[in-house]
């Protein structure tokens, strides 16, 4: 039985990242990466831990196992990760102040685990768990990945912004 709660040790964090290796461009073939998507963004343990001591991240675990997350990144940490800087400066330049929101830093479900709910779930978690005062998520797309778009438009994300940084077109995405 798989259970949602936010990551609360440094195994849980360690597993994260596991994950997170076997879902990256560099470790799956392209063929892959079109059919199942893929995550973007190698963080470290000390940002991953970091970010969870704000908002704890969002996991499923079975079985002792984390088989998928969903990383809360509230804003305060915009400037940490070069990539996502541009989704930053795009959101803020959007909603100019008018929505408190937590970033949605990566979401990953493990292939054993795909096509069983897990992605909503997490999602659902991860709004139960938001710290008072915010109640938007927003993250973003690359454009090419195309399940992850299908599969935040079927749970409810609307899309916000499209623009281009680093060579890529990305979508901003909301869910209120």
């Amino acid at each position: 039985m798989v259970i949602y709660k936010q990551a609360d040790s440094l195994k849980e964090l360690e597993q994260i990242l596991e994950l997170q290796q076997r879902n990256l461009p560099k470790t799956i073939s392209e063929d892959e990466s079109a059919k199942e998507g893929f995550v973007t963004v190698e963080h470290t343990l000390n940002l991953l831990k970091s970010m969870n001591d704000v908002c704890g991240h969002i996991i499923a675990v079975d079985d002792g196992q984390v088989v998928g997350y969903a990383l809360c990144m509230h804003p305060q940490f915009a400037n940490d990760i070069e990539v996502l800087r541009p989704m930053f400066q795009e959101i803020d330049k959007t909603i100019k102040g008018q929505v408190n929101y937590m970033a949605m830093g990566q979401i990953c479900v493990a292939k054993s685990h795909r096509g069983q709910g897990v992605f909503r779930k997490l999602y659902q978690t991860m709004q139960e768990k938001l710290p008072e005062g915010f109640d938007t998520i927003i993250t973003e797309v690359d454009g090419k990945n195309k399940r992850s778009l299908a599969a935040h438009t079927a749970i409810g994300f609307q899309e916000l912004k499209r623009y281009y940084a680093l060579d890529k077109e990305w979508v901003i995405i909301i869910l209120q």
